[in-house]
């Protein structure tokens, strides 16, 4: 069993390198094409559907696990943004990780990565504006904003380069934490217990698993290994996205940050928000 184990392990940590060495380094060459300041201008200006497409490009560019999002978030609210623009981001911010959905497109299917971001991208605009709508920009405290700095990227291949290894420094031991599970499972865990307690049958683990993702601090990168792994042995689609989208897009550290910039009225809205995304998009894959 720990042959096959050790095996597993090394076979997906080495797709993954390769895959993610390639994809960030192509990825961060890209962002050097991108006009930030005309992203802005759209941001800021009153024309909602494209203040709201703009505000999903700049939260798939802006590739931020859910804590690093809040500085932005609190940049985006002191320059007057609209508040359901600005909730568009935080909420896609996290989930809309370039990287991750090629590797997700990669390892567990084109479509389902297309899916997920369509999905998660229409959701977002939704409980966004949905939030505005309800009253909760009135929610949010005055911060300084302190310790953020804007910069626009030109084209390096060796900025490019670097940015990538500073991204595998980040994000590269998540992905090993991912392999190392998924390995386990695949070697230890039955086929037939992930079937009959996990199964296609059980609709009701996407609520489950929205709700235990939220307090996790598990990044999308961690989780693809894991849910391919589980997916492979019999788990269905619905409660592995509703976990992955739940983990990403909530944390505990974040809640925490949320809290000094949010009153708590607006804080209990984002794990409300969390959790209808989380569920919704589940419940869809599971009917897919």
């Amino acid at each position: 069993m720990w042959l096959e184990v050790l095996h597993s392990f090394l076979w997906i940590a080495l797709e993954l390198t390769g895959l993610f060495i390639v994809i960030s380094f192509a990825i961060s060459l890209l962002q050097s094409f991108i006009p930030y300041e005309k992203v802005e201008k759209f941001l800021t200006g009153k024309n909602s559907a494209l203040g709201a497409l703009m505000a999903l490009v700049f939260a798939f560019v802006t590739p931020f696990c859910s804590c690093s999002t809040i500085p932005v978030v609190v940049n985006l609210l002191h320059k007057k943004i609209r508040f359901g623009i600005v909730m568009v981001f935080l909420f896609a911010s996290p989930v809309l990780d370039p990287t991750i959905i090629t590797l997700m497109g990669a390892m567990l299917g084109v479509k389902v990565a297309i899916a997920y971001t369509v999905i998660t991208s229409v959701l977002s605009v939704m409980i966004g504006f949905t939030l505005e709508r309800l009253g909760f920009e009135t929610q949010v405290k005055q911060v300084v904003m302190t310790g953020y700095n804007e910069t626009t990227k030109t084209f390096s291949l060796k900025a490019a380069l670097a940015e990538t290894l500073g991204l595998m420094k980040s994000v590269y031991p998540y992905i090993i934490i991912g392999a190392a599970i998924g390995s386990l499972i695949h070697g230890a865990v039955p086929a037939g217990w992930i079937t009959t307690y996990m199964g296609a049958d059980k609709w009701w683990m996407v609520p489950v698993a929205a709700i235990i993702g939220i307090p996790l601090y598990i990044r999308l990168s961690t989780m693809i290994p894991i849910s391919q792994i589980m997916i492979a042995k019999g788990m269905a689609l619905g409660p592995a996205m509703a976990l992955m989208i739940s983990s990403a897009g909530a944390s505990l550290p974040e809640l925490a940050l949320l809290n000094s910039i949010f009153k708590k009225r607006l804080v209990g809205a984002f794990v409300v928000s969390v959790f209808t995304m989380s569920t919704i998009a589940g419940l869809l894959f599971y009917m897919i």
